[in-house]
């Protein structure tokens, strides 16, 4: 009776009406889980030498990782988790263009301070690891937890082009998962599809460079290892290459979104437009929104609260990632 009543004394004075702040915590919030999950799956395997984690560990934490934040957020904010599904969202209008900046920020602050989280937990044993140095390189390096960086034989257009194909080929699964009129996944069922769809990736696209797949899934963690201890390095590691997993991935998701168009989507009969909106269509429909409160028009009518059943849940919501990913996703 105490705890019930102290829990709607709380919720009266938190709770929070305006839409789109909403959806930034509850971003916030799924895309920490991920990350937190990702980068602890690394450190386990890096600082224990292989003996309490492997590749297979890593990448199987960074797969259920995109699920978990899923449900998280997935039907709040949609969970993208990853500015590359965002911006896949945008290019078919089902997400609108003055929200991706804020999603990126949200998403990139909360990699950003899960990384913290990780150096946090396993402070003790990244230090007796690394023999008391901070180091991007060498046998006992440990930046590698927290960003990705390329192997040693790997040039940055070949990494660049090994981030574009994967992720291209996750944002065309993931349009597949969200179209309706398409094979369809068992509703609730679409992040648990989407985490094994990520695993896929990083089992068979991991080698080249750690599969980021996510702009902000790296660039969060390096900022935070640049300002922890391990320096300059950290930009400089790969022959600059950090500026790749930051881009390419865009530019893969733009490449995976139009070959789903092109190839699949273009394709069905026509519809009405407003039919294929509620059916949560991947195929260049608009949904507005009032660019000042960042509310539907019907949630705007109605005062912050969205009447039943509008607007129609989105079949996905992500990253890798989805909702399914916006990521996943994802991870490495």
């Amino acid at each position: 009776m105490g705890t019930t009543s102290f829990l709607s004394r709380a919720r009266a004075l938190l709770r929070i009406r305006n839409q789109l702040v909403r959806e930034c915590l509850a971003e916030l919030l799924s895309t920490f889980v991920l990350i937190l999950i990702t980068l602890s799956g690394a450190a386990q395997k890096i600082t224990s030498f292989e003996m309490k984690g492997n590749l297979l560990t890593s990448y199987l934490a960074g797969a259920l990782a995109v699920m978990a934040g899923t449900y998280i957020a997935g039907g709040i904010s949609g969970a993208h988790m990853n500015p590359a599904f965002s911006f896949a969202m945008c290019l078919v209008e089902q997400f609108p263009w003055w929200k991706f900046p804020i999603f990126m920020f949200v998403q990139t602050l909360a990699s950003f301070i899960s990384a913290g989280a990780v150096y946090i937990l396993y402070y003790d044993a990244i230090w007796h690891y690394s023999n008391g140095t901070l180091t991007v390189s060498g046998p006992r390096e440990t930046a590698s937890i927290f960003a990705t960086y390329p192997a040693d034989y790997v040039s940055i257009a070949n990494g660049f082009l090994d981030q574009v194909i994967g992720t291209g080929v996750l944002i065309v699964v993931i349009m597949g998962i969200m179209d309706t009129r398409n094979k369809a996944v068992p509703k609730g069922l679409e992040p648990v599809v989407v985490a094994l769809l990520v695993l896929s990736i990083e089992s068979s696209m991991g080698s080249n460079c750690g599969c980021p797949l996510n702009p902000a899934r790296d660039i969060g963690p390096r900022l935070f290892t640049y300002v922890a201890g391990w320096g300059p390095e950290v930009f400089s590691r790969g022959n600059g290459w950090w500026w790749v997993p930051l881009v390419a991935p865009l530019l893969g998701a733009a490449v995976g979104t139009f070959l789903y168009q092109l190839f699949v989507a273009f394709h069905y009969p026509e519809e009405d437009s407003d039919v294929l909106a509620e059916q949560g269509s991947v195929v260049l429909v608009n949904t507005t929104m009032d660019p000042d409160i960042g509310m539907l028009p019907k949630e705007k009518d109605t005062g912050g609260t969205v009447p039943d059943g509008y607007p129609p849940p989105p079949c996905a919501s992500s990253t890798v990632s989805p909702t399914v990913p916006d990521t996943p996703l994802k991870k490495s």
